[in-house]
């Protein structure tokens, strides 16, 4: 089950072998369903919609080091 939460401090994501790309301050919706991965969607755009997921692990770091505050 999807829940909130809000990006409030410096939190990246990775494409493939790409350079780290920031999420914007604000919120998200954030599915947990998956032990291994977080899946993060946000509004990056009117009407544009960005999408991602990054492993649990780091998605825990950034709620541990307050850079996302669940809701």
């Amino acid at each position: 089950m999807p829940q909130f939460a809000t990006v409030v401090g410096p939190v990246t994501y990775t494409p493939g072998d790409g350079a780290p790309i920031p999420i914007p301050p604000g919120r998200v919706e954030v599915d947990l369903s998956s032990p291994d991965s977080a899946t993060l969607s946000w509004e990056a755009d009117d009407g544009v919609v960005g999408l991602t997921a990054i492993p649990r692990m780091q998605f825990d770091e950034y709620v541990e080091d307050g850079k996302i505050v669940m809701e």
